[in-house]
């Protein structure tokens, strides 16, 4: 398995109810929460569909989207969660 969907795998049960969570607490402040989420689920599905899954196009949505995952000042510790694990996540891919 690679190290990308190892960490997909590790970390997907806490992604996918946080990545869910966060557009429901911050979605109306934050809409790229939607975003977010939208393209966590590709990545999901492209580590569960291919050994070796090519998500360039994906983490750099996320790059985007996030401005290199900068937490925003109003958010909570879930939101902060999300922007981390998804950093890691990318810099695990990138390797």
């Amino acid at each position: 398995m690679t190290a990308i969907k190892d960490y997909i795998k590790e970390n997907d049960e806490k992604l996918d109810l946080f990545t869910t969570a966060i557009t429901r607490a911050h979605g109306k402040n934050h809409p790229e929460a939607f975003d977010v989420r939208e393209i966590y689920t590709d990545i999901q599905n492209k580590t569960e569909e291919s050994e070796h899954p090519n998500l360039d196009t994906e983490f750099s949505k996320l790059r985007k989207v996030t401005n290199d995952y900068t937490i925003p000042d109003d958010v909570c510790e879930t939101y902060a969660a999300v922007y981390t694990m998804l950093s890691e996540a990318d810099k695990t891919y990138q390797l």
